[in-house]
């Protein structure tokens, strides 16, 4: 039972400690950065951008298409007309007449010149006539052969190629269009920076405030702790008579008002955590507590914008400049592409045509191919000015995108400078807060000497105390501020990177 016991109050322990998330500065960012929809979508971007680049490269190489077909036809070609079809058909029977009229002309001019007798004509007629019938039926047959020889047969018709295309001159607009692929890669990283860094200073910006809320709460429970023993020693002043009902109310008005300040704070400080567990992708309900980073604070500025242009690291650093100059390189391809469109284009194909029947052998059924290599050759001769038009409109967009770029770099500057005049003040507030913070804790330690020795009223136990909670608050504001304006001057240089 003793042992039952002991283990369920080690549990009793350990759940509560075990069930709070420590959390770091880096803990949140490295949440962040795996668990932001964002900066998903932004690597697949990424994937699809490297994908396009390794497509344009294939425009240099050459093509091969394979193509096949059936085709039926309700009426076949015919090489011949319906006249010359009947003309073959009656071959025999036309050159039978011919030949039997011919023979009749001759056996009657004979019988008129008296050269031959009516009976012999006759007889030669009949011959004639028996022999007539043979060479007629050989004819027709004859003809009906060379009528089917020409019959092409080709209702149900097969076809197949393959076909090689290889560009030797595009205009330069597969040059172009891959280093347009190129841009879109490079846009998408800069895109996937940008985010990157936004994310950050978002997480930054959320775990410096729950830091200050933690600091404000442990600070307002300093501070009632302090006027609640007030409190405390003014009434047992009153039970002695030695102290008025009028101070202690004074007293009470402050311990309300330092339970009222441990309820603000802790309601800050519940909304602070829940927004940081929304960034780090973590529920939201979910207990947690930070542990502040120990990193040293800035104390010098690198890279001064009091340096000349050329000599600003930032310009290169800032994703957002990045992705504007990407912009403006994109559009001046974009001015490639459009006038390469107009320019003589030059292929070289090549290929292997098959076909059923083949029209190469008399339209035999049965596959049979022919090889062929050609240039192909095209020029644009008149278009109505319409490449001027397009390349002065691509032109004027590149204007466009080469001012905003000059735009945002002076914006960026100013956005830097500012951040170094921040960071100096933080830096100054800081050191005024801490010597602050002297004097307080000399005020308030007097004040209480004075208080028990009974030189002193409540009245100015509580001012002192109220100096001492203000001198406080001022300190831990100011090292927040401090860590905010080094996060704001890294995000300004573009140096925000986990």
């Amino acid at each position: 039972m003793k042992r039952s016991l002991i283990i369920g109050c080690l549990i009793a322990v350990v759940l509560p400690t075990c069930a709070q998330r420590e959390l770091s500065l880096d803990s949140c960012r490295a949440l962040a950065l795996r668990n932001n929809k964002q900066l998903s979508v932004s690597r697949i971007n990424q994937d699809v951008a490297r994908n396009t680049r390794k497509a344009a490269r294939t425009k240099y190489l050459p093509k091969v298409d394979a193509v096949g077909g059936y085709e039926f036809f309700s009426r076949e070609v015919s090489l011949l007309n319906d006249q010359q079809k009947t003309a073959l058909n009656n071959l025999g029977t036309n050159i039978g007449m011919g030949v039997g009229q011919s023979a009749t002309d001759l056996i009657t001019t004979l019988v008129q010149q008296g050269l031959l007798e009516p009976q012999k004509a006759q007889q030669l007629g009949q011959m004639a006539s028996s022999m007539t019938t043979p060479l007629v039926q050989a004819g027709n047959e004859l003809g009906n052969t060379i009528r089917d020889a020409f019959k092409t047969d080709n209702k149900n018709m097969w076809g197949g190629a393959i076909m090689v295309r290889q560009p030797i001159f595009m205009g330069g607009a597969i040059t172009a269009a891959n280093n347009m692929a190129d841009i879109h890669e490079r846009m998408a990283n800069d895109d996937l920076d940008f985010k990157t860094q936004t994310t950050l200073y978002s997480i930054d910006k959320t775990f410096w405030t729950v830091v200050s809320l933690q600091q404000k709460q442990q600070l307002a429970h300093s501070y009632y702790d302090l006027v609640k023993k007030l409190n405390d020693d003014v009434h047992k002043l009153i039970d002695e008579g030695f102290a008025t009902r009028a101070d202690g109310l004074k007293v009470d008005v402050k311990v309300n008002e330092a339970e009222m300040q441990i309820t603000q704070v802790e309601n800050g400080l519940s909304l602070a955590k829940m927004l940081l567990c929304q960034l780090c992708g973590l529920p939201l309900d979910e207990e947690i507590s930070v542990t502040p980073d120990t990193s040293p604070l800035l104390t010098s500025l690198e890279g001064s914008s009091n340096s000349s242009s050329d000599e600003k690291p930032y310009y290169t650093e800032r994703p957002e400049l990045r992705l504007l100059q990407n912009a403006v390189d994109l559009s001046k391809e974009a001015t490639r592409l459009i006038r390469a469109e107009y320019l003589p284009h030059v292929a070289l194909t090549g290929g292997y045509m098959i076909s059923n029947p083949n029209v190469f052998n008399g339209f035999e059924r049965h596959f049979a191919g022919v090889w062929n290599v050609g240039v192909l050759v095209q020029v644009p001769v008149w278009t109505w000015m319409e490449s001027k038009y397009k390349i002065r409109a691509t032109k004027g967009a590149t204007a466009i995108a080469e001012l905003e770029l000059s735009d945002l770099r002076e914006k960026v500057g100013l956005q830097v400078t500012q951040g170094e005049y921040k960071l100096r003040e933080a830096q100054k507030r800081l050191s005024a807060a801490r010597k602050n913070i002297q004097s307080a804790e000399e005020n308030l330690r007097c004040a209480n000497i004075g208080f028990q020795e009974g030189v002193i009223e409540s009245t100015d136990v509580m001012a002192a105390q109220t100096a001492w909670q203000m001198a406080e608050s001022q300190k831990i504001d100011a090292e927040i501020d401090l860590r905010m304006a080094e996060v704001n001057l890294r995000k300004a240089q573009g140096t925000l990177t986990n």
